[in-house]
């Protein structure tokens, strides 16, 4: 795996929104690009609070969770392991980059990321990226 994508990232070739078209476009690239398996429920859990806000209709939402799942059957989408060390990993990295707020999800799509030897961390969110750079990442933030 060279390649690692955060939900806030991957969301977005599913639902249109700024730089959209960027991401897919570096997913598409990439190749098969590895996420961490609670992507499975905080994706589903985006689309469900997009459309109880009104941001988008029961179709979209539907139909982005069938297009997803049907990625995540052809590979496109690589689900990493559970490995108990992660949860290790990723409380460490609170002592490793004391200066920016690490959340508690983003830790640990970092120490997924990590741990299965990604180059490449793809993220929507300023401070994850901040956080995947501090590590080493080659970092692409799709604000």
């Amino acid at each position: 795996m060279s390649a690692y994508t955060d939900t806030s990232a991957q969301s977005k070739c599913y639902i249109r929104k700024p730089r959209s078209q960027d991401v897919v476009d570096w997913a598409d690239a990439e190749g098969p690009v590895a996420t961490w398996r609670l992507t499975l429920v905080k994706f589903r859990c985006l689309l469900a609070r997009r459309r109880r806000a009104g941001q988008i209709e029961p179709p979209l939402e539907r139909s982005g969770l069938t297009e997803f799942d049907r990625d995540l059957q052809a590979r496109n989408w690589l689900i990493t392991p559970e490995s108990a060390g992660l949860y290790h990993e990723a409380r460490q990295f609170i002592d490793l980059i004391p200066e920016i707020a690490l959340h508690t999800l983003d830790a640990l799509h970092l120490a997924h990321a990590r741990h299965y030897g990604a180059r490449d961390f793809a993220t929507a969110d300023r401070n994850q990226e901040k956080a995947a750079r501090a590590l080493g990442f080659n970092t692409h933030l799709f604000y």
